[in-house]
């Protein structure tokens, strides 16, 4: 998962679009890794796939883990400081039908935030 900065000290959220489970929850954007993918490629495609954004510097934050009624996840999160935007106005596009915010870790956050979320939110807003 992407913790995406835009130089302002805010990062970047998406909520979860139409059809996926939790949809309308706010989140981090990156997602699943393939198969035979490392953490590090999956956030590159994935942040390219939902974003139109390459990464240029990424760093691992966090690890956890989260049981969801659906599921069990393991969420790997990394601090992307540096990124560009292939799009004319050099923005992050959101390509899923998702809605973007940029956020203050110390808030306040759009509702409803995946309860995943919250733990690397509040290392985030406490300087972690």
């Amino acid at each position: 998962m992407g913790l995406i900065e835009n130089g302002q000290g805010r990062l970047l959220m998406a909520s979860r679009p139409a059809g996926k489970v939790y949809a309308g929850w706010w989140e981090f954007s990156g997602g699943k890794c393939e198969p035979g993918e490392s953490a590090a490629q999956a956030l590159v495609r994935e942040l390219r796939e939902e974003l139109g954004i390459e990464v240029l510097d990424a760093e691992p934050f966090e690890s956890l883990s989260y049981d969801y009624s659906h599921a069990q996840v393991l969420l790997q999160f990394f601090k992307v400081s540096r990124w560009q935007s292939a799009a004319p106005d050099k923005r992050v596009q959101a390509r899923e039908g998702q809605q973007l915010l940029w956020v203050a870790p110390q808030g306040p956050l759009p509702f409803p935030v995946l309860p995943a979320s919250l733990p690397v939110i509040k290392a985030l807003a406490l300087g972690a």
